[in-house]
């Protein structure tokens, strides 16, 4: 297989549908089963280190992880699956006692193309903050990305998350 096809895909997405049908004795088990789909890979795609990465994140095993991470990352993982990359190596990072390097990964994505990512951006950016002793500016950003879902109050909390950070005047 040279490049990731529809059928490639679809056999992923199905395991990863089926997670929650396996044990936490079972995790050895799953993460076989993404093994055997990124063996189809070539040796090269930076799309297997990312799935690796995310069946041991999965599995309560984020040290295992980060370098997966990192290499899917290196090798040119981008798009949609290199958003998702970076949000999970933040959280990856604050698990294993590194969120500075989470926020520095993550504070790029803010300015990034938005997308349906953007809320888990702001969230794990903010828990990130939150583990460095910054909280008002965790809670700014997630009081910021909650103001665009709520049904009113809109302005009003917006307005709050920017006051959180803002300098007094």
């Amino acid at each position: 297989m040279t490049t990731i096809d529809a059928d490639w895909d679809e056999r992923v997405t199905a395991a990863w549908a089926a997670f929650d049908d396996y044990a936490e004795a079972e995790a050895a088990d799953f993460r076989a089963v993404i093994d055997a789909l990124v063996a189809e890979l070539p040796a090269d795609s930076p799309v297997g280190p990312f799935e690796r990465a995310c069946a041991w994140d999965s599995t309560g095993h984020s040290d295992r992880a980060v370098p997966l991470y990192r290499e899917a990352l290196a090798r040119g993982l981008d798009g949609y699956r290199g958003r998702r990359a970076k949000i999970q190596l933040s959280s990856s990072l604050r698990n294993t006692g590194q969120p500075e390097e989470g926020v520095k990964l993550l504070t790029p994505e803010l300015v990034a193309p938005s997308d349906e990512l953007d809320d888990a951006v702001r969230a794990t950016l903010a828990l990130c903050l939150a583990s460095l002793g910054r909280e008002r500016e965790g809670l700014a950003l997630v009081l910021g990305a909650l103001a665009a879902h709520l049904p009113r109050y809109q302005r009003s909390m917006a307005n709050y998350a920017r006051a959180l950070v803002e300098p007094e005047a």
